[in-house]
């Protein structure tokens, strides 16, 4: 089977839905952000300090790459992932993807309740918080729109709502080649 690759913002629901839907599918998971920690040894913090966001981005890139190549597995990128290089073209030349739409709000507030495992927003108000995620959605669209699916993630909080993804999900995944967004 050909790699499924998640994508969409931060907090869209990603490696939730990743990770069932993978157990369920009885496929590999790989959150890429976790797969480069455990490649380079450190925290994807550490290595943007490291190596600055440009330096990041190509790791990031060599690492997309790479699980990219394997068969049977689902892939969560990061929230950035498919807005450098060739990554979005690259994702959809060799498997299938699907973009997680999540509101602003909704964001919001699931962000606001992770802002300690989320650096790029840690320490902002309600109303920062607000502004920069609709400013990077907005900036980020143009590449998540290029997915082969879209799903609204909206409701991706319970149980059941997830499962009911990974359904669609398992019916995308027999498809041999992506026909038109869902």
């Amino acid at each position: 089977m050909k790699p499924l690759f998640l994508i969409g913002y931060m907090a869209a629901g990603k490696t939730t839905l990743g990770r069932r839907a993978a157990q369920l599918l009885g496929i590999e998971f790989i959150d890429l952000d976790a797969y480069i920690e455990a490649r380079y040894r450190k925290r994807v913090s550490d290595l943007f300090a490291e190596y600055g966001e440009a330096g990041f981005r190509e790791i990031e890139r060599r690492m997309l790459h790479e699980v990219g190549e394997f068969d049977n597995v689902l892939v969560a990128t990061g929230g950035g992932t498919p807005c450098f290089f060739d990554n979005m073209e690259y994702m959809c030349n060799r498997g299938i993807t699907i973009y997680l739409v999540v509101s602003v709000p909704t964001l919001c507030r699931r962000l606001s309740r992770a802002k300690v495992k989320r650096p790029l927003v840690a320490g902002k108000t309600t109303e920062e918080l607000h502004a920069y995620v609709s400013e990077m959605l907005e900036r980020r669209e143009e590449y998540y729109r290029q997915a082969h699916y879209t799903f609204d993630a909206e409701e991706y909080e319970s149980t059941a709502s997830v499962d009911k993804a990974v359904r669609q999900l398992a019916l995308l995944s027999s498809a041999s080649k992506p026909a038109d967004k869902a």
